[in-house]
């Protein structure tokens, strides 16, 4: 079956496709912000901030949403504002936010949307550092290297896809095929790794940036320092980091010959160490408990998940209520086919983070396999609230009614879910029971388990 997407309507996706052939046969082209030549590109400005909107939800649920700590997200956010006030584009609708997950990254979205992970944030040590960072991911925006990727490669139509995020672990295959079906999608065509000539001038424009707003520029020094020191030492620790920003020793030495030439008076400038250590003592009280959670990660990239298990649960003793932890060992039960006890702790990281919708969404998938169906589509449809836009969650809410024996209700959530996605265990399942019901003259196809990676 031909999928469908869950992103743009038909005839939103053919005014696309035209608009692509359209701009391969005119050759589309457009100023860049940052060096003022003429390029050929497909995407407006427009289109850059509704891609934004709309992806950039999914993968910030996907790193377990913002951290609950108003004040490191204020922190950051105002760094980041700081710095967008200088660079080419200070009207884009910026904002910032440091996320749950416990790897090293930080991303950008083409319509201004930056986070850094909290793992991230415990290797940065000092603020300069952190406008580095910051400054990095702004240039990407500024210089519209996603759009100007997406624009070469004509992959405009690759949204309409149903695909996995590029950023996030998936633990055991049915398990992270169903969660990927539910939750990651629209991410991947952004999220994409950047060239290293899109590297090289985005290390150009941080510098630019941070310095423009009164930070020294060691703090570039020290950014790639680390990080390379970092590759050096582990390199799996840093495989995610470097498949969406390429590094190299050569971008280290680029940036230490900049900053003592071209912007040599800016040494003058502070690093705020004492300040930025002062904004992310919250965080580094329990940098020992993402630590064990980053091991476990890795080992359960491996399903190596009874070993994930015991460093989750050291790390859950330093941070009983830390929401990526408890979703993390949630996710290793299921792993392991304890689904009773993957049910406990989605509930317990939904109680500490009552707004975060992967939880939500988890806690549906395993209220259903436990025939909770009212329970299951309360969930699910809370789901719906928090990050809407998602076909899966038609499917899901209809499975939860049919379970209540609300069929008349389910089937028009089926047919919802199969105007948008065709394809799969899932779309199969919802066709037959549509034939079986008379919503549809046809035969039923093979018989399917829509949770059969949840079992």
């Amino acid at each position: 079956m031909k999928k469908i997407s869950g992103k743009l309507n038909r005839r939103e996706f053919v005014k696309v496709g035209s608009m692509t052939a359209l701009g391969l046969a005119l050759g589309g082209c457009a100023k860049n912000p940052v060096t003022g030549q003429s390029q050929f590109m497909l995407i407006n400005e427009a289109d850059e901030i509704k891609l934004d909107k709309q992806a950039s939800p999914q993968q910030l649920s996907n790193d377990y949403g913002p951290t609950q700590d108003t004040e490191l997200n204020k922190y950051v956010s105002g760094v980041g504002h700081s710095l967008a006030a200088t660079t080419h584009r200070p009207h884009m609708p910026y904002s910032f936010r440091v996320v749950n997950a416990n790897y090293v990254n930080a991303y950008a979205f083409p319509g201004g949307t930056i986070a850094c992970t909290r793992g991230i944030m415990l290797e940065v040590d000092n603020e300069a550092e952190l406008a580095a960072l910051l400054g990095h991911e702004l240039g990407h925006v500024n210089a519209r290297h996603t759009a100007s990727r997406m624009s070469s490669q004509a992959v405009i139509g690759t949204l309409a896809g149903v695909g996995g995020a590029v950023i996030g672990s998936k633990y055991g295959s049915g398990w992270g095929a169903l969660a990927g079906g539910v939750a990651g999608f629209g991410v991947g065509a952004l999220l994409a790794s950047y060239s290293r000539d899109d590297e090289r001038q985005a290390d150009s424009l941080g510098m630019q940036y941070m310095t423009n707003a009164h930070y020294n520029p060691d703090g570039m020094i020290g950014l790639m320092d680390m990080l390379n020191e970092q590759h050096t030492k582990e390199p799996s620790a840093l495989e995610v980091m470097f498949a969406t920003h390429p590094m190299s020793s050569e971008r280290l030495a680029t940036a230490r010959k900049t900053a003592n030439t071209k912007y040599l008076g800016a040494k003058e400038y502070s690093v705020y160490r004492e300040r930025y250590m002062d904004n992310t003592a919250s965080l580094r009280k329990i940098a020992p408990a993402v630590k064990e959670l980053q091991t476990a990660e890795k080992l359960m990239a491996k399903k190596k998940y009874g070993e994930a298990e015991e460093h989750i649960q050291t790390a859950l003793k330093t941070a009983p209520e830390d929401y990526a932890g408890l979703m993390l060992m949630s996710k290793c039960q299921i792993a392991q086919n304890k689904l009773d006890k993957g049910q406990t702790y989605a509930s317990r990281a939904r109680e500490a983070y009552p707004s975060e919708a992967q939880a939500m969404q988890l806690n549906g998938l395993l209220l259903v396999k436990n025939e909770q169906f009212a329970a299951a589509f309360d969930n699910f449809s809370d789901y719906d609230q928090a990050l809407p836009g998602n076909p899966y969650t038609a499917f899901f809410r209809g499975y939860s009614l049919e379970g209540m024996g609300r069929t008349r209700d389910a089937a028009q959530l089926y047919i919802q879910f199969l105007r948008q996605v065709n394809q799969g265990e899932q779309a199969q399942y919802a066709y037959n029971r549509l034939v079986e019901w008379g919503y549809i003259r046809g035969e039923a196809g093979p018989a399917t388990d829509p949770f059969a990676g949840l079992a």
